[in-house]
């Protein structure tokens, strides 16, 4: 049987009025570096082999769409989470989520939205296996926009 794995490429259209924020949070909030730029768009990365491409366009603003369980949110990790959790909030750049969890999960400009967890975390609840929080047909109004949208079942 032919096998898929996640690759460490991913890229995202983007409105092109957040091209600043963008920058100011993946490269000078959480460390990242940028590659390449051009007009139209940029490719950073992040830790030693993670690239983002953010594709900037004349785009619709889809970030309450992107706060819904109805998008990907992206993981990232951290070796001092506290001290990152600090940096990234008082950045002023993001949107704190409010997610029945015990880790911080944002909205970054441009509207991805992500999960800050450490990097030797024991991170097996989210595997299926192992102890975690009970958030099993929990329905969270802050980032849902409606009822119908529970975050597990």
């Amino acid at each position: 049987m032919a096998k898929v794995i996640f690759g460490n490429h991913s890229s995202v259209l983007v409105p092109r009025q957040d091209r600043d924020s963008i920058r100011k949070l993946y490269c000078d909030v959480l460390g990242g570096k940028i590659m390449k730029a051009d007009p139209e768009r940029d490719f950073i990365r992040l830790g030693e082999d993670f690239y983002i491409g953010f594709l900037y366009g004349d785009v619709p603003d889809e970030s309450e769409f992107l706060r819904t369980a109805r998008s990907v949110w992206l993981e990232i990790k951290s070796d001092n989470v506290s001290k990152m959790s600090r940096k990234i909030l008082e950045s002023g750049l993001v949107r704190k989520l409010e997610v029945p969890d015990p880790h911080l999960y944002f909205q970054a400009p441009g509207g991805q939205c992500l999960r800050l967890v450490g990097i030797d975390e024991d991170l097996s609840f989210y595997e299926g296996a192992g102890e975690g929080p009970n958030a099993v047909g929990t329905l969270c109004p802050h980032h849902l926009t409606k009822p119908d949208y529970w975050l597990a079942t």
